[in-house]
């Protein structure tokens, strides 16, 4: 795999990850809780997935065998962060909703 389809790579599954992570978010607003915990677990799934890959890569270079980094390396680097943080906010949400429904 080239440098180009492991950033486009990293970018679809810190992409899903994201993706996962929103869904949970809502699905805690609408009260099911076991739904979006399921989605924050698949949300993490795909967070070991694209921690993986950056092992690799972050590996290889440090082993000499690294790609020159891109502005497309840079943006999957930023896809990954965000969505890393989209998990941990869903994470928080889920259990601010669960707290509200209580107190309501």
């Amino acid at each position: 795999m080239n440098s180009l389809e492991k950033a486009m790579s990293l970018i679809a599954v810190a992409g899903d990850s994201k993706s996962y992570s929103m869904e949970a978010v809502s699905l805690a607003k609408e009260g099911k809780f076991d739904e979006a915990r399921a989605s924050v677990e698949k949300a993490r799934d795909a967070m070991i997935t694209a921690h993986d890959m950056q092992t690799d890569l972050i590996r290889a270079e440090v082993e000499g065998r690294g790609e020159a980094i891109g502005l497309l390396m840079v943006h999957a680097q930023d896809h990954l962060s965000g969505a890393l943080l989209m998990r941990e906010l869903a994470e928080e949400f889920i259990d601010l909703y669960k707290k509200l429904e209580v107190v309501t």
